[in-house]
């Protein structure tokens, strides 16, 4: 076998289909759960759009312990754009009323889904952080602002097991079943070097592991460690050779449903990846009877399946 494999720790955390999950974090983060999302699980993807390092997801987690809703003054304008340093630029929008709409609607159907979030899914993906040098705050996105208005620098492991510390804590006082599941993104920032994008993973890895050790209900998933040493051959990796193929997230996917997956939750989304593999079937002869025989069929398959798993009634439309 032409592959050292890393093997992962049997652990309790396990998810079931009745669980509710919240990601925040990289493009990780949002890559498992678009997966988990595309196999009908309840799922609250990146509420802030794509965060990468440490304090901005920490400071998004407390926006959403909070609830707050923001006003015009936490936006700016730039380049016809109002922005959040909070927010990715997925919310950024000419218009500076449909810019809060948007990021308040989604703060408020967030701040509700972490109420009954039983897994939290948290991806670092850099230990690099800019700080506005007018504010002091670390922001979460530069939006393309000059580099001047930014002081960068590379947390410290200390800063890290600090902040999450608190975090972890408060958490777990207000919601005392939840679980958290830490990962580092496998995606590397080659614009610092290879050098520094280590020492900013490495950061990142020893942070977890001392947040592990301190609490019962951190548990930590290897992706970084699959791409690197399971995934090695630049065939794992998409056209720009740092990012993840489909092929690699795939892999990587399917080491998270065999780590964190009960039985019953893997029989049932294989049983919802075939549904959605017929769903998505596109027919040569439309209007022929074998095709409305498959519709028939199909739709009798879907009837069963919410039958069996009602709580999949709202998820499948």
């Amino acid at each position: 076998m032409f592959q050292t494999k890393v093997e992962i720790p049997v652990t309790n955390q396990k998810i079931s289909y009745q669980d509710s999950i919240m990601t925040l974090g990289s493009c990780f983060a949002e890559n498992i759960g678009t997966k988990l999302s595309n196999v009908y699980f309840d799922t609250d993807i990146n509420p802030f759009g794509v965060v990468y390092n440490p304090v901005s997801i920490k400071n998004s987690l407390e926006l959403l312990l909070q609830n707050k809703p923001f006003s015009p003054d936490d936006l700016f304008e730039y380049r016809s754009l109002w922005n959040s340093f909070s927010h990715s630029t997925q919310f950024s929008n000419p218009d500076q009323k449909v810019c809060l709409e948007t990021i308040n609607s989604q703060l408020q159907s967030s701040a509700e889904f972490l109420k009954k979030t039983d897994t939290l899914i948290i991806t670092f993906g850099t230990a690099w952080v800019f700080e506005d040098v007018n504010s002091g705050s670390v922001v979460s996105n530069c939006h393309k602002l000059p580099a001047n208005k930014f002081q960068r620098k590379r947390l410290s492991v200390e800063e890290i097991i600090s902040d999450y510390s608190k975090l972890i804590s408060q958490l777990t006082v207000q919601f005392p079943n939840i679980k958290m599941i830490f990962s580092v993104s496998p995606i590397r920032h080659w614009k610092d070097g290879p050098h520094e994008n280590n020492l900013s993973k490495s950061t990142l890895l020893l942070a977890i592991e001392e947040l592990q050790k301190e609490f019962s209900n951190v548990h930590y998933f290897p992706a970084y460690e699959i791409q690197m040493d399971e995934l090695r051959d630049y065939r794992f990796y998409a056209a720009d050779m740092l990012h993840p193929s489909e092929v690699a997230v795939d892999y990587i996917w399917e080491r998270f449903s065999e780590t964190y997956f009960t039985e019953q939750t893997l029989q049932i989304k294989s049983q919802v990846e075939q549904f959605n593999a017929d769903l998505s079937h596109r027919p040569l002869h439309p209007e022929s009877a074998e095709f409305k025989n498959f519709q028939t069929k199909l739709e009798e398959r879907k009837i069963a399946l919410l039958a069996n798993y009602k709580f999949l009634c709202n998820r499948i439309k």
